[in-house]
């Protein structure tokens, strides 16, 4: 009988062998947000859709094309989360947490759903380190949470990673860029893709994201944001440079990053590698200072960014870059007979509270089969207990590198015992 089903297209399996990976580097990203004085905030899986509407924007390709959206027995309309962004401002609301202290500096580490076409980089459930932080408007916070993702970089050894920079400006200086852009395009607007079409009039600046090459061609001499920035915004941008020159941070400016989601502001960036072909965006964030006004809430400047796991390993992958195996099981205790067996589920319950990895047959094999075993996962030092043993108290462990044996007893000093040996093992020492 074959399998009834397998995976959902779009959506990838991680094994027990490789998931190692994943929280080596999902390990760093905590780490580093810790050191920035960033919390984790866990939020649902759903939402009501209208969250996703309001917070990601309409003329969005998430919310036009790619989001998974149902009605529940209730009636009601719910969305699985195709970002993390405008949960964390709803928990932010919802919660009061203006209330604990400005600013407020969250992390995530979650999975996101988008119902698009799946390819290398791209999955329709993909999994995502996100950093927010609200109650902010200082341009040292937007260069702040630049620092953090390139720090991230830094620890993974990540090489040829590029910072784009630019300002897409505010509700105050925008709507002239937007009047230059749409007088642009209506020039050029029969060569437009009916996406892009449908965007002139709702929001023209996002036609400069359009990944058609046709479109991305036209846009190629559209006029610049940066020509149409208020002098608030103008400002704030210089301050952004400045002192990611002060840390030595390095950057482009590229006035065509706009973003994929409408509630950006100001501040955008995005960290491009080269290693992993048109999917190449490992991180992208900025500011988005109107959307919890946009949810209901009080005036409250926000920024952030998320970085997509999947997109790292493939980078870190192709740059060859390792990383660290789990330690293995440091000893195997192989039981013959029930009272043996008893006595090996004993040691191995010692050795794991001495923080050791520890193990012993749970499936009835006998001894060569549970020797292989051994082997197969790389256990460090193996042993037996046979009647003997358990009759002198004391059995012999086996360095399972270099062979060499060391006689240990089996009382409550095993434990200690070992770990000294395993310890001095580690160091290139053989015996106690």
């Amino acid at each position: 009988m074959g399998v009834i089903t397998k995976k959902i297209k779009g959506t990838e399996d991680v094994l027990p062998k490789q998931s190692y990976r994943w929280q080596f580097i999902e390990e760093i990203m905590r780490d580093e947000a810790k050191s920035f004085g960033f919390k984790e905030i866990r939020t649902p899986v759903f939402e009501h859709t209208e969250l996703f509407r309001r917070g990601v924007g309409e003329t969005t390709d998430v919310v036009q094309k790619e989001m998974y959206t149902f009605e529940t027995k209730g009636k009601e309309s719910v969305t699985l989360r195709p970002e993390g962004t405008a949960g964390a401002a709803r928990a932010v609301l919802e919660h009061a947490l203006v209330n604990e202290g400005l600013p407020i500096k969250a992390y995530y580490l979650t999975s996101c759903y988008r119902y698009e076409k799946p390819q290398a980089g791209r999955l329709r459930e993909f999994h995502q380190f996100g950093i927010e932080e609200y109650g902010t408007s200082s341009p040292l916070a937007d260069a702040e949470v630049i620092a953090l993702a390139d720090s991230i970089f830094k620890r993974l050894r990540i090489e040829n990673l590029h910072l784009e920079i630019n300002s897409i400006g505010c509700p105050e200086c925008r709507p002239k860029f937007h009047k230059a852009l749409k007088e642009y395009f209506e020039g050029r607007k029969s060569e437009l893709c009916d996406t892009c079409l449908t965007r002139l009039d709702k929001n023209p600046m996002r036609i400069l994201d359009c990944k058609s090459p046709v479109c991305s061609k036209i846009a190629e001499n559209a006029p610049s944001i940066l020509d149409y920035l208020c002098d608030e915004c103008s400002d704030h941008f210089e301050a952004v440079k400045s002192y990611l020159d002060t840390v030595g941070i390095e950057f482009k400016v590229n006035p065509k990053i706009v973003r994929g989601l409408d509630y950006y502001t100001k501040t955008v960036f995005e960290f491009v590698s080269d290693a992993i072909g048109s999917q190449g965006t490992v991180c992208g964030g900025g500011r988005y200072d109107g959307l919890i006004e946009e949810l209901g809430g009080q005036h409250l400047p926000s920024l952030g960014y998320a970085m997509g796991l999947e997109r790292l390993l493939m980078v870190m992958e192709n740059q060859g870059i390792e990383i660290p195996e789990p330690e293995p099981c440091a000893v195997y205790i192989a039981g013959l007979g029930e009272n043996a067996q008893r006595k090996a589920f004993e040691l191995i319950s010692e050795v794991r509270k001495s923080g050791l990895s520890a193990e012993t047959d749970v499936v009835g094999r006998g001894l060569r089969a549970q020797m292989k075993y051994a082997d197969k996962i790389g256990a460090r030092f193996s042993m037996v207990i046979g009647d003997n043993e358990l009759a002198e108290n004391k059995a012999n462990v086996k360095n399972m590198t270099t062979g060499e044996q060391t006689e240990l007893p089996l009382d409550k000093s095993f434990a200690e015992k070992f770990t000294a040996l395993s310890l001095a093992a580690s160091f290139g020492e053989s015996s106690l």
